[in-house]
Order: C-alpha cells, then structure tokens, then sequence
C-alpha cells in the first residue's frame, strides 16, 4: 500500500500567504466528524511489516471497558471515518482519538465535577 506523504501545513499557509494560528478542534455533527476523518488521514500510517493503519505515536496498549451502547456508537462512527477518510479504522482507534481529545480539553475542574457526580 503506498503511503501518503505529510502535509506540510507551515509551508502551505506560506504558499498561501497566510499565517498559522494553531489548532481547530473538531466540534460535533457533520463537520466535527469530517474534521476527524481529516485526522485519521494526517496521523495514521501502515505499518512497514503491513496491517491495519494507525498512528505511529501509540505504543501503549490498554484495554478499555465498554458499555455495548458505547461500542455500538464507537463502530458506527468508526464506518463513517473508513468511508470517508479510504483508511480503514478500528471502533476503538476512534475511541483512542476522542480520548486524546477529551484529555487535551480536560481541566482538574472537569475531573473534580466528574467525580462529585459519580459519588451522589
């Protein structure tokens, strides 16, 4: 499988005559999940020996409890982004990104909130 080269977003916006001012984050409904499938497409790669593609960053592997609900959602979202983004993509290899995600987001306030609601 040939593998796409990086794009190079700083030599782009130059190109462009325009100038990076960091991230957008991937909100929800059509766009938020067009703006995932543009994630999987950047950071996923084959790997050399072959396999399903993923992000050569994840070295760790955990295993993860779900609700069936959960996984359910997690499938559908992952056929969307194997439509859409012509890289196959796992249910929990989205779950992996929207924990990403929700961890860049994450404050000690939100975690504090999260624990007070689970404890009453």
């Amino acid at each position: 499988m040939k593998h796409k080269p990086k794009l190079n977003m700083d030599k782009i916006a130059k190109t462009l005559g325009a100038e990076r001012r960091g991230e957008v984050r991937a909100g929800s409904g059509h766009f938020g999940a067009m703006q995932v499938v543009a994630e999987i497409q950047a950071r996923f790669q084959a790997p050399a020996g072959g396999g399903r593609s993923t992000d050569p960053a994840w070295t760790d592997r955990r295993l993860v409890p779900l609700a069936p609900k959960t996984l359910l959602e997690l499938q559908r979202l992952a056929s969307i982004a194997s439509e859409r983004g012509g890289v196959k993509v796992s249910p929990l290899q989205v779950a992996a990104l929207l924990l990403e995600h929700a961890t860049e987001e994450a404050d000690d306030g939100i975690v504090a909130e999260l624990t007070k609601q689970q404890a009453s």
